[in-house]
């Protein structure tokens, strides 16, 4: 027999299995002897008002023992010999498609620019020691993308465009833990991606598949507007094209560009990243001078405005998380944010980014920033991806033209005053005071100190110089968007290419790439199996 039950507890209890069944058997009546197990189905924390609870949906097993697992298994047949289509990209939506493709008698070949998720490690370790970016292995390019290094954020309102529990589940299946199926905010943590994400990859290769590290797509091959397959150095690959190459990957659209092959800019969000202390984020969010204490997780916050017009909002908040050096080629600085599955770093980041439209290029603070050299200007399609890049090189520039990132005390900025020291900081390349409301366009710093305040006022001790402004944070999305049609998922020109996930401009996160891959692995399927 099974029951059930949504609990209130306090978090002690609920950090406790032993508490939960002493809670059951008071308040149900239930004889502690015959509870056998209890698995927890929802976990979430409320914390809007001073007295804490954790809410539980849990399922108590009496005088029975679950004879299933706490997730649902997919099946993965082997499909050597089969027809097979090309990934392009090993990120989320990239691995996700592939696993789609071999669950529906496919056999996927996975090209992947970058390397290994452990090999990646090495190069990612150097940017740190030596200021040097390996512009095919780095943040944004290597086996998992620009995921796998990240606090692996599973939370996602994409809800309607697929199914999300399926995407937890292969998680699950693959060595995640289960708690992603049961937490509000559910996240795997930079310390066990990896891992997970080598699982993958040794299931697509077990069933038949293939995956090719340090293995560059130079350009697609088409023949009468249908593509039969890439390119990649002296290699061809034939078949049907997922092309899931990541946000990062502006060489991609820059070839698509200039073949002719349908693309436009797009809307995106551009700003610093705001590292706290992690216990002064723990006494705000918890509304308590100790913080979290010993029961309750890391706290989070999202904040989102209207200032002029334009939304400004928090962004990929890495409580108990570091600030990393996240540029995909040299003369760049970019920062992101990431968290272990602990969540147990001194510090707490965000992302704190204006919305910028395309048509918002034309105001004159937006176009005053430095060219980048060699880069030839072509505007339209590529009008936001330049913007970026402008962005970037300027941040290099600031920062002496190394990975060290500028960056500002908070309060000072909102006052518009110099910074002469800076506090203590997870961005292991070190920070360099600048003056970001100097020289960061005035479109987005003025909108971002209006904000500041109203975010001050709404949570007490938020606007602090305790907190520093680290910047740019302009990977927050794709700038362009690959042309594709509502109901196919092909190009809207091209049979046979698949533009797919956060670099194609259609996801935006690590659930919502899976989801777009497994969609167009679906519709690659039903397309190449048609006759």
């Amino acid at each position: 027999m099974t029951n059930e039950l949504q609990l209130r507890l306090q978090p002690a209890q609920a950090a406790s299995e032993q508490a939960i069944r002493q809670y059951l058997s008071q308040e149900y009546a239930l004889n502690p002897a015959s509870i056998t197990a209890i698995r927890i189905l929802k976990r979430s924390v409320d914390a809007r008002q001073r007295t804490i609870y954790v809410n539980l949906k849990v399922r108590v097993y009496l005088d029975e023992t679950p004879t299933d697992d706490a997730y649902v298994h997919t099946d993965y047949p082997n499909v050597e010999g089969r027809p097979q289509a090309i990934v392009v990209g090993a990120g989320p939506g990239g691995l996700f498609a592939a696993l789609r493709l071999i669950e529906l008698g496919i056999r996927p070949i996975v090209v992947e620019r970058g390397k290994s998720v452990h090999e990646r490690r090495k190069d990612i370790a150097q940017i740190s020691r030596t200021h040097t970016i390996d512009p095919e292995s780095n943040y944004s390019f290597g086996e998992g993308g620009a995921g796998a290094f990240s606090d692996g954020k599973l939370y996602t309102r994409s809800k309607k465009r697929g199914n999300v529990e399926k995407i937890l589940n292969v998680f699950c299946q693959h060595g995640a833990s289960t708690d992603i199926l049961s937490d509000a905010h559910p996240h795997l943590g930079t310390d066990k991606l990896p891992g997970i994400i080598e699982a993958m990859r040794e299931t697509i290769i077990r069933c038949g598949g293939e995956v090719h590290f340090q293995t560059r797509m130079d350009t697609l091959l088409i023949r009468q507007d249908q593509v039969e397959g890439i390119v990649c150095g002296g290699q061809t690959f034939l078949g049907p094209v997922i092309l899931a190459t990541g946000h990062s990957a502006r060489d991609v659209y820059r070839y698509l560009h200039a073949e002719g092959i349908e693309i436009e800019a797009k809307d995106l969000a551009v700003g610093v990243r705001l590292e706290h202390p992690s216990h002064l984020i723990d006494q705000i969010q918890y509304h308590r001078r100790e913080g979290r204490g010993d029961y309750l997780p890391a706290a989070e916050y999202s904040f989102v405005t209207q200032v002029e017009g334009r939304g400004v909002y928090s962004f990929c908040m890495c409580p108990g998380g570091t600030v990393v050096p996240a540029a995909s080629g040299p003369g760049q600085v970019v920062v992101n944010g990431m968290s272990n599955s602990q969540r147990n770093s001194p510090w707490s980041n965000s992302g704190m980014v204006v919305e910028l439209h395309v048509s918002d290029l034309s105001d004159r603070s937006l176009l005053e920033l430095p060219p980048v050299p060699g880069i030839d200007t072509k505007g339209g399609a590529l009008s936001m991806l330049e913007f970026q890049e402008r962005l970037e090189y300027t941040a290099w520039l600031q920062a002496g033209r190394r990975q060290t990132a500028p960056a500002q005390r908070m309060a000072h900025f909102v006052n518009g005053k110099g910074s002469f020291d800076l506090p203590d900081t997870s961005y292991t390349p070190g920070l360099i005071s600048t003056p970001i409301h100097f020289w960061m366009p005035s479109f987005v710093t003025t909108r971002l100190q209006q904000a500041f305040r109203h975010f001050g006022k709404t949570s007490h001790g938020f606007l602090t110089n305790e907190a520093v402004m680290i910047g740019v944070e302009t990977r927050t999305s794709a700038p362009v968007r690959i042309l594709r049609d509502r109901d196919t998922l092909q190009h809207i020109r091209l049979q046979g290419l698949f533009p797919c996930g956060e670099g194609a401009g259609y996801a935006g996160g690590i659930v919502s790439a899976g989801i777009d891959g497994e969609r167009c692995a679906e519709k690659l399927a039903a397309w190449l199996l048609r006759s």
